[in-house]
């Protein structure tokens, strides 16, 4: 799993509301992720495809059922890496911040 593939997957909007409704609702059956009848089944088939081969999701069996959840190491690795970027542009901003007070004073 790479970070560049877990970004891409999630930059279609259905894969995003996928992996969405699995971290607020939990593990689901593919037939609940598609209720609404807005897609077809092999297109969704597609976007399930995607997030396995991207490592955000893991598919169970259950007889007849495909039960999709959020592998947790993805969404640690995406919290990780936004955490590093987030500091880096804090501190960035606090060093700006002290330049423009700097030549305010001047």
């Amino acid at each position: 799993m790479s970070l560049t593939d877990t970004f891409a997957a999630l930059g279609n909007d259905v894969r995003l509301a996928i992996v969405e409704r699995l971290l607020r609702d939990g593990e689901l059956a593919a037939g609940d992720l598609v209720a609404d009848g807005e897609m077809s089944a092999p297109a969704m088939s597609h976007h399930f495809r995607v997030l396995r081969e991207a490592g955000i999701v893991i598919q169970r069996v259950d007889a007849q059922r495909r039960l999709y959840s959020v592998r947790p190491e993805a969404m640690r690795a995406i919290g990780q890496w936004s955490l590093t970027y987030r500091e880096f542009w804090e501190q960035s901003l606090d060093r700006l911040g002290h330049v423009i007070e700097k030549e305010k004073r001047k």
